[in-house]
């Protein structure tokens, strides 16, 4: 039983969003603030990390205070500071996993993806039907104008291992439909090539999720990461566990996308644990899931 309240500050600056939030116990959320590039980077088609670099060292200070400030904290009254070290602006954050979590800071990787993940596909697929970046939540809305079994699109399967992901073959897919379209002068229809797209994705995640919840016999599954926060998708899982009668756990919107309450969160266990580091932190691009620097 803890003595007293562990406050954190946490901040995230790993790709795009200057994040800051002030976290208590690993689970209230006392303030979340980010400040969002993604306006910056629109015209560009995606992050330019140079940028992204050159605004965090703007905005770090104020963001941290704007956290500080709705918390109704002051910086000596934190009991650690934690910060995000893993990849993101170094090494492309973009992954599809599925992981056993057996404990806090305990995973047990069993399926990832082998070429393009998820989020990586959206963006891709948006850029070549012209939506633009971010993709993600734009080809979100505009699916739902149009028909999901319009265009067949392919659900890749990885033959030696069931549970990881493949969308390289579905992007490559779509960019030939619209080839094939544009040479034989007919109208594609954004939003049923979006929509048909999103589905693809969608079936692919589900099916390889439940045949793992359904082999290891787990009761409970969670999704999260920027993708986490597509309509479809989280309508999906709650069908689909709803199903198998498993219990479906997703974070609202703002934690699905960068922010520095989950780093909070995360921290908050790694306290406990006694996980401590000095000012010579440094990023660690090749950092793997569950790992420490």
């Amino acid at each position: 039983m803890m003595e007293k309240d562990i406050q954190i500050l946490a901040i995230e600056s790993s790709c795009d969003e200057t994040a800051a939030a002030v976290v208590k116990n690993g689970r209230e959320v006392l303030s979340n603030v980010i400040y969002s590039q993604i306006a910056l980077h629109t015209e560009y088609g995606g992050v330019v990390p140079e940028i992204a670099s050159r605004k965090h060292i703007e905005k770090i200070n104020q963001v941290i205070e704007q956290a500080l400030s709705e918390a109704g904290r002051k910086l000596d009254e934190m009991d650690a500071i934690a910060v995000t070290y893993g990849p993101g602006l170094v090494v492309s954050g973009g992954h599809s996993h599925l992981v056993i979590v057996k404990d806090y800071g305990e995973y047990e990787i069993i399926g990832r993806t082998r070429d393009d993940a998820a989020g990586e596909a959206f963006d891709k697929v948006a850029r070549a039907i012209g939506l633009g970046y971010p993709g993600g939540p734009k080809i979100d809305k505009v699916s739902r104008e149009g028909d999901p079994n319009a265009i067949h699109f392919p659900r890749a399967k990885v033959g030696d291992a069931e549970y990881d992901f493949s969308f390289s073959g579905l992007k490559s897919a779509v960019l030939n439909y619209l080839n094939s379209c544009q040479m034989k002068g007919e109208e594609i229809r954004t939003a049923d090539v979006a929509a048909s797209f999103q589905s693809a994705v969608i079936d692919v995640l589900v099916e390889h999720s439940m045949n793992a919840v359904h082999k290891y016999g787990y009761q409970k599954f969670a999704i999260a990461g920027g993708v986490a926060s597509n309509s479809g998708l989280r309508s999906a899982f709650e069908k689909a566990c709803e199903k198998e009668k498993v219990s479906f756990y997703h974070p609202s919107p703002v934690y699905c996308t960068d922010n520095a309450a989950m780093i909070g969160t995360a921290a908050y266990y790694e306290y406990l644990k006694g996980v401590r580091h000095g000012l010579d932190l440094n990023a660690v691009p090749n950092l793997k899931l569950g790992e420490r620097a």
